[in-house]
């Protein structure tokens, strides 16, 4: 059957012809109609739902133009080739647009459309309603009076007493307003809870831009920033220009005005520019360079304050990172660079919250290259250390490494399960030029063989293993005895590890378990050899730990093997779910039987005479998902008392709802407690039932407080509110710099949905995710994009 042309007078007749064969396929078995396709000579193969451009949620410019027109309604008037007019429930439809109106007018010759009374207009997924229109339908031109909208891809929607169409995607409202808050159509009073309203917006769909002028953001109805010009999104598309600004109140720099500037540069690369004011300080100016490339990316920032009023100098920092694959014929190399630099000893001080860890006390720059290929892997690298030192708080500076050179064989797969590795290391050791009075520059090189045989099996396991180190140290001065400027040592250890699993089916509080109990003993052997004339470059002692007590070595590192003739004895017992193996229940303890006096220790360390090590008790529980508690004790037995302990704990029963604490102490060095919390405040008043659906208070902190030093340590204590188009927080930190110094501010952010987040005192959002544990953004769910199909007639 042929497409009826437009308009033409049979076009009822032929619509009813269609409607008919429409009708006659629904109500005939699928057999049939396939049949019946076969017979027409359409049918080619199996049935297969295939896409059609019918069912495209956006449909191409040119290919509307190309569509037909389609008018309908109670009444029509006029010829195919001049105008004509529709009254009653008149419709106009064309692709993806479709025009209704009390009256509607159009001119097939300059696709002229005119429409008047109870406007609406169905631009794919965007809806408009108003008085009176005049369009062209082809070029999209024209006028909207008193018009009601809503965008479909992000569910704003506003009002305005004019809007001109541009084109399909660009278009100017005038004497309008914009919001994403959802509209409550039950309630009368209702009103959105921020808006932006302007003598001029000007949208555009295609960059996903809106632009405001001469106009104001308000806030509950309240004028609360002046919007000479604004820029903002229409969806979550990169975009340059000005972000909002920051305003904030610090102990140290005062009151503080921060502008930023992003440049969208491309889709791989792009940078942010940010002028700060310090009442006390001066102007401080910084930059991040972001990119993205097929075979490297990296981010470059740096800021820069010339003449700093407190300091009275210029203060800068700089910090590069970047990664990067080469292809060479033997295979891929990857390097990467890892830069930081600030310009004096007191920036961590003065500028504590610097981004890439420029407020840390150690700031480390190295270039990183390797290669690997099958079994082996070489590493090249430098490491140069700028250290930030305090009056009253002198930190001895980590070796430089220019450079080391590193060398790894370690197969696959052996012959009768065995495992083997060897690993070969030379470094160029440089002290920092202030400290080569206590520190010596020197080169050491080593290789370091390990052979192991694991045993595996359900009811336990067998691991022994023997590794041989040697190493040999250059150095440029004297640093030995009799004037010797080396030094040379092979020493051999051997350990053992080793143990058993036992189970058993149990029942506990309603819940079948397995009850598993695992002992386990480990060995190991070494022999004492003289080291208390050799530097430790990159060495130190382990922490004691379940970790480290299974461990050969009680150092890392390579500068120092400890003369171990040890055993290691421990015991585990767990609890584990039988339907999904959850472990629910762990306790372990733990403790070391020394056979011989320790003798090889780190400077200024006293050698270990017991026989028998402190004991070490930890355990966890984990009965249900919505709370969790873990702790580590460390006792000493011959003295009766505890070392060391860490308690912590949480309870999370749902989200945005924790309460965290937590308990260290050491004995004779600190004692601390600590309190988390993030929780809707609402609900300590009144049930969830009851709470209101607009909106909810949440109460979020956390608190650090030495006990033995009886004061705050670290306090974050905030408020947030959310509501269905905005969230608002305020916090306030008081953060410990050192021993005798703080720094207290106020935090403030007003965040709007499908706008912008404005800040007052920095973004509280950082403060919260670096210092609250377990914190749980509060984020307004954004509203789900709408289709043309949903209001499709």
């Amino acid at each position: 059957m042929n497409r009826p042309r437009p308009f033409a007078p049979q076009r009822l007749s032929r619509i009813a012809h269609s409607a008919m064969l429409c009708l006659l396929a629904s109500t005939v078995s699928p057999s049939l109609w396939a049949q019946a396709q076969l017979d027409h000579g359409d049918w080619n193969g199996p049935l297969l739902l295939q896409s059609t451009p019918a069912l495209q949620e956006k449909i191409a410019p040119a290919q509307a133009e190309k569509s037909p027109i389609y008018l309908s309604g109670e009444q029509m008037e006029g010829q195919q080739d001049s105008e004509l007019r529709v009254t009653g429930n008149a419709r106009l439809r064309r692709a993806d647009t479709r025009i209704q109106a009390d009256t509607l007018r159009y001119d097939p010759t300059s696709s002229q459309a005119q429409a008047d009374g109870n406007v609406t207009i169905d631009s794919a997924a965007d809806q408009y309603w108003g008085s009176q229109l005049r369009l062209n339908v082809d070029t999209y031109e024209g006028y909207f009076n008193d018009v009601r909208y809503r965008f479909g891809e992000n569910q704003a929607f506003g009002q305005a007493q004019r809007v001109d169409f541009i084109d399909r995607d660009r278009y100017v409202v005038h004497e309008g307003d914009y919001t994403t808050c959802q509209r409550v159509d039950s309630d009368p009073n209702w009103r959105p809870a921020w808006q932006i309203r302007a003598k001029e917006l000007t949208i555009d769909r295609v960059a996903d831009v809106g632009v405001a002028r001469n106009g104001a953001l308000e806030f509950m109805g309240v004028p609360i920033l002046p919007v000479p010009y604004l820029s903002f999104p229409l969806s979550d598309k990169r975009k340059s220009g000005f972000l909002p600004p920051t305003v904030g109140l610090d102990s140290v720099s005062g009151l503080q005005y921060e502008q930023p500037y992003y440049w969208n540069i491309a889709p791989n690369r792009d940078a942010t520019i940010t002028t700060t004011v310090l009442a006390r300080r001066g102007v401080d100016l910084g930059g991040k360079f972001r990119y993205l490339e097929q075979n490297f990316s990296g981010e470059l920032s740096g800021r820069y304050m010339p003449s700093d009023s407190l300091r009275d100098k210029d203060r800068w920092s700089a910090a590069l990172r970047h990664r990067q694959v080469w292809e060479s014929p033997v295979g891929n190399i990857n390097w990467d660079a890892n830069l930081n630099r600030v310009s004096d000893h007191n920036y961590w001080r003065d500028f504590p919250r610097s981004s890439y860890g420029l407020a840390e006390r150690l700031l480390p720059s190295e270039l990183n290259g390797s290669w690997q290929q099958d079994d082996w892997r070489v590493r090249l690298r430098t490491l140069k250390w700028q250290t930030l030192q305090d009056i009253d708080s002198v930190i001895l500076p980590p070796y430089d490494m220019l450079p080391q050179l590193n060398v790894r064989y370690e197969p696959w797969s052996l012959d009768s399960g065995f495992d083997f590795s060897v690993e070969m290391d030379t470094t160029r050791f440089q002290a920092d030029k202030d400290f080569t009075n206590v520190l010596t520059d020197g080169t050491r090189s080593y290789a370091l063989a390990k052979l192991s045989r694991p045993m595996v099996a359900p009811q336990g396991f067998l691991t022994p293993s023997v590794q041989l180190h040697a190493s040999y140290y250059n150095f440029d001065s004297s640093a030995l005895t009799a004037g010797r400027k080396s030094y040379s040592r092979v020493l051999p250890t051997f350990s053992i590890d080793s143990g058993l699993v036992f189970e058993r089916d149990t029942q506990l509080l309603g819940r079948n378990l397995q009850q598993t109990l695992e002992p386990r003993a480990f060995y190991t052997y070494t022999p004492y050899k003289n080291q208390s004339m050799l530097p430790m470059y990159d060495t130190a002692e382990l922490d004691f730990t379940f970790a480290s007590i299974y461990s050969p070595n009680a150092f890392v590192g390579q500068d120092r093997i400890a003369d171990n003739n040890l055993l290691t004895l421990g015991l585990t017992s767990r609890l584990i779910a039988a339907d999904d193996g959850a472990e629910l229940v762990k306790a372990s303890v733990a403790q070391r039987l020394r056979f011989k006096d320790q003798r090889v220790t780190a400077p200024g360390v006293d050698p270990l005479e017991e026989r028998w090590s402190d004991i070490l008790l930890g355990g966890a529980v984990n009965w249900t998902p919505r709370w969790a508690t873990n702790g580590v004790i460390q006792y000493n037995h011959d003295q009766r008392r505890t070392v060391r302990y860490t308690m912590t704990g949480y309870y999370k029963p749902g989200d945005y709802k924790v309460l965290s604490a937590g308990y260290r102490m050491k004995r004779d060095a600190s004692k601390h407690v600590e309190f988390g919390w993030q929780w809707p405040i609402s609900e300590l008043w009144q049930s969830t039932a009851s709470a209101k659906s607009d909106g909810r208070w949440y109460g979020v902190g956390r608190v650090n407080y030495s006990m033995r030093d009886k004061k705050l340590v670290d306090t974050v204590v905030g408020v947030e509110y959310s509501a269905c188009c905005w969230t608002g927080r305020v916090v306030l930190e008081r953060l410990q710099n050192s021993w005798n110094s703080s720094n207290t501010r106020v935090l403030f952010q007003l965040e709007l949905t499908g706008l912008s987040r404005i800040n007052i005192g920095s973004n509280p959002l950082n403060s919260l995710r670096n210092n609250v544990p377990y914190y749980q953004e509060i984020t307004p769910a954004a509203a789900e994009p709408s289709s043309r199909f949903g209001h499709y007639e």
